[in-house]
Order: C-alpha cells, then sequence, then structure tokens
C-alpha cells in the first residue's frame, strides 16, 4: 500500500519530537535532576509526555486519528504528586509552546482508541524502560495499521550506536522501503547482505525477563554459532537486524500464556521486513495484527536477515517445549 507523503513527513515529525522529549528527560535523570517533586519513576513522565507529544504532533497535521498507545490518560490524575505537572512543563519545553494540564490530558487520551478500527496507529512512548533508566538503549516506536497490515513504522533509537561513530537514528520504513534518518541525512537501508550461519550474531534482550537467554544459547548450538550475542534493550533490536549489526532477533515466550503487544513489534516488523529481512513468531507465521491490541494468534518472535530464517525456525521448534 502506498501512503501518502504528508502521512510519513507527520509521523516522522511525531517521533523526532518525542526524540527530543525522552533525550531531555533521560538526560535530567542522569544528572540527578527530578522532573516532579516527588518523581520516582522519572520514566513515567518521559512515557506520558512521549506520547501526548506524538498525539500532538499527529492531530494538528493530520486531524482526528485512531491511536491505540501504551498509557491510559486515566492514568495521569493530578493527585497532589506533582506528575501531572511536571508532564506540562516537559512537554512545554519540547513544543517550545505552554501546554495546559488539559490539553495535555486530551493529548493522551487521544492514545485510547480501538484496535477494532478498520485503520489506527500503535504507539509505545517509550520501548525499553529499564535501558532508559540505565541511560542506555530504548526507542520510541510509531506505526500505522490498515486492515490488519501494518503499512508504515517509524522507529526512533535517540542513543542507537551507529558504525560512522554517532549515535542516534530513526528507521522509517514506507512504501516498501526502509530508510535510515540520521544527522539531517536520509540513507536507503539497503537489502541485509548474506552471511552463513557460522558467523551469523543474535541480538536479545538485555532482559532475561523479557527472553529465555538459555534456550537463546541451545538454538545458537543448534545452528552452529559461535559469536556473542548482542544484547540490546527495545526495538532497537530491528533496526540492528536492518543495518546488519545483528542477524537474529529471538524473543522466545517466557510463559505459555503471555501474548505479545502490537505497540512492541509492529514498528519494528515492518523496519526489517522493508530492509530485506523477515518476521514470524517462533513456528513461523506471520504475526497477525488483525486481532486487536495483542497479537493472540502468535507466539513469540523470530526477525532475522531473511537467507537462514527457516533454519532459524526450524531450531526454535526443536529446543521450545
Amino acid at each position: 500500500m502506498t501512503i501518502d507523503q504528508r502521512t510519513i513527513d507527520a509521523a516522522v515529525a511525531a517521533v523526532t519530537a518525542a526524540s527530543r522529549l525522552t533525550t531531555s528527560a533521560q538526560g535530567r535523570l542522569l544528572a540527578g535532576d527530578t522532573l516532579t517533586k516527588t518523581d520516582d519513576s522519572p520514566v513515567t513522565v518521559a512515557d506520558f509526555g512521549a506520547q501526548a507529544v506524538v498525539c500532538s504532533v499527529l492531530t494538528e497535521t493530520l486531524g482526528d486519528v485512531e491511536m491505540v498507545g501504551e498509557e491510559d490518560a486515566n492514568d495521569l490524575a493530578d493527585d497532589g504528586s506533582g506528575l501531572l505537572d511536571g508532564v506540562a512543563a516537559l512537554v512545554s519545553t519540547t513544543l517550545d509552546r505552554d501546554v495546559s494540564a488539559s490539553t495535555l490530558l486530551d493529548w493522551v487520551a487521544v492514545g485510547s482508541g480501538s484496535a477494532a478500527a478498520d485503520r489506527y496507529w500503535t504507539l509505545d512512548p517509550i520501548d525499553g524502560t529499564k535501558g532508559f533508566l540505565r541511560g542506555d538503549q530504548y526507542a520510541i516506536a510509531l506505526a500505522l495499521i490498515d486492515h490488519g497490515e501494518v503499512v508504515l513504522g517509524v522507529l526512533g533509537c535517540p542513543n542507537y550506536p551507529l558504525a560512522t561513530g554517532g549515535r542516534g537514528a530513526t528507521f522509517v520504513a514506507a512504501d516498501g522501503e526502509t530508510h535510515l534518518l540520521t544527522a539531517g541525512e536520509r540513507i536507503r537501508v539497503a537489502a541485509v547482505p548474506p552471511v552463513s550461519l557460522e558467523v551469523a550474531r543474535f541480538c536479545e534482550s538485555v532482559e532475561s525477563g523479557h527472553s529465555d537467554q538459555g534456550q537463546s544459547a541451545q538454538i545458537a548450538a543448534l545452528l552452529g554459532m559461535t559469536a556473542e550475542p548482542y544484547r540490546i534493550d527495545s526495538q532497537c533490536k530491528y533496526g540492528a537486524i536492518a543495518l546488519s549489526d545483528a542477524n537474529i532477533y529471538l524473543r522466545l515466550p517466557t510463559r505459555a500464556d503471555y501474548v505479545e503487544k502490537i505497540w512492541d513489534h509492529a514498528a519494528g516488523k515492518l523496519v526489517v521486513e522493508y530492509a530485506g529481512g523477515r518476521v514470524t513468531d517462533v513456528h513461523g507465521a506471520p504475526l497477525d495484527f488483525s486481532r486487536g491490541a495483542g497479537l493472540s494468534a502468535n507466539s513469540g518472535v523470530i526477525a532475522t536477515s531473511g537467507r537462514f530464517h527457516d533454519e532459524v525456525v526450524a531450531a526454535v521448534g526443536t529446543v521450545l517445549p
């Protein structure tokens, strides 16, 4: 499906603004500065702020939008903690204009849309909470879903380490291509070059609770892989596959009843696929975004550069119970 340039530009502008906000919030966190008077969870302020900024940019550019976001405006109550004021101050600074509490709540509430709509956006304002708190990797992940298909993905990775020595990248997947935006440049991500399994590199979560790293090691042994895994937080892993910094990403189920959320994978999935890779669940089935906010028809996720995807799926099937 061809996406009009106005929609693409709005999505990029929204994620770019949210990246500015989260970078500022993370910098203040690392400097020991608090974002509210009683703040004990700085990422909460940045989460709400990023969702508000994304929703404000999209609605002001495109009009009314349907959005399924991770944050709920009902949780941003003025309960005396200063959370609402802290978010409003951060958003006001980012947008360079005064934002009232009521306007802020309206923007955050845009994210309470329905995943049953024919066409809607989905957003994870800060994917990789623990990475954000460590001053490490996290992502702002925005995607557009049309009749159950992801048709546009924008993945902001403010701290992503680039081969050129710089940091920070935004991946834009649209109209069959993935582009990398960094330092004012727009570069088409070429199809990932083929590599053999012997030299291929796993990309997995830093947090062991997000995937079974012991099983990943067994799978690597079955495939004859010897390289150390590339451990990185958030959907930045999808960016790593697209840029060939890693070749295989496994998110193995940690329990049988766990259902992956659409905002955790929609943008990254398209970034990898439009760069020439493949993304399925652990059984090799396509990720099904037609069933609401959860990937209830799927179990886990496998993303690869594409060449040996079937071999990886087979190895995973041998190891998983």
